[in-house]
């Protein structure tokens, strides 16, 4: 039986990851039982088809809305045909952003200008639209942090909105994203024994501009560390950052999850979807 509340948002997932292929609703039950009430299905991060998986899913289920994008780590197969693609995803009913899409150069499985140019064109889309960008960015150095901002100013002219997902950086970088119309999401990884300061980078911003997500099936959070993550573990997520924060669960609810029907626009409970 689903709760009475707190409810949260689930603001970054990949529930159409082939590891929920065999208990996709049972996992989605599970979150609406934890007082999970909406999901952000991202389509990107699994190839350029993810987009069109996202969109049906999100089409066939009330508690999930869809993004579109190619991730930066597919930056290689960015090209007029997969901007064609993304784009018919977009306009799908409940398909609400742009992403994610960004910079990884930890990994760097696609070259750099291929991540930049997929960057680019994809916020350029997003502007064009007028749709929120989710966005991902890492990196050892500070290159594509650096770079990433400079993009956004580039491509957005001041009007682009979008998160920071899985943020991991600092204080001082959240706060000249937050200045940039960003938002800063948080993963399971503030959960963690050795969070390398994220938690005082959480306590420090102000909550008007943070959401909470799970990454999953990636990130599971602290007491779920080596297993596969899935949308109910927000929660955990939620009640660390209300901790660090010094407020109920419920005012963290509450205001995280306004921050995400706000920047993708979602509609209030009850109201037709």
């Amino acid at each position: 039986m689903t709760q009475a509340g707190p409810f949260w948002i689930d603001s970054h997932c990949h529930v159409t990851a082939s590891e929920f292929d065999e208990d996709r609703e049972a996992v989605l039950s599970r979150a609406s039982d934890a007082g999970v009430a909406v999901m952000l299905a991202i389509g990107a991060g699994y190839g350029i088809e993810d987009a069109e998986r996202a969109a049906e899913l999100a089409a066939s289920d009330p508690r999930i809305f869809a993004s579109a994008g190619v991730h930066p780590h597919d930056a290689r197969l960015w090209s007029p045909e997969a901007a064609d693609r993304v784009c018919a995803c977009l306009e799908r009913p409940r398909v609400v952003a742009v992403g994610e899409c960004g910079l990884d150069y930890w990994y760097e499985n696609s070259p750099r200008e291929a991540q930049r140019r997929a960057l680019a064109d994809q916020l350029a889309i997003a502007r064009e639209r007028d749709l929120p960008v989710s966005i991902h960015v890492r990196d050892r150095e500070a290159d594509a942090y650096e770079e990433l901002l400079d993009i956004w100013r580039g491509e957005g002219g001041g009007t682009l909105e979008g998160v920071l997902h899985c943020y991991t950086h600092s204080e001082a970088y959240a706060r000249r994203a937050l200045e940039l119309g960003l938002l800063v999401s948080f993963s399971g990884i503030l959960t963690f024994k050795q969070d390398r300061g994220l938690r005082d980078v959480a306590a420090a911003l102000p909550l008007d501009r943070l959401l909470v997500e799970t990454d999953a099936p990636l990130l599971a959070p602290q007491g779920f560390r080596g297993r596969r993550n899935e949308p109910a573990h927000v929660v955990e997520v939620g009640q660390v950052l209300a901790r660090v924060q010094g407020l109920a669960p419920e005012a963290v609810a509450e205001v995280t999850s306004r921050n995400a029907r706000r920047l993708f626009r979602l509609p209030e409970p009850g109201d037709p979807a």
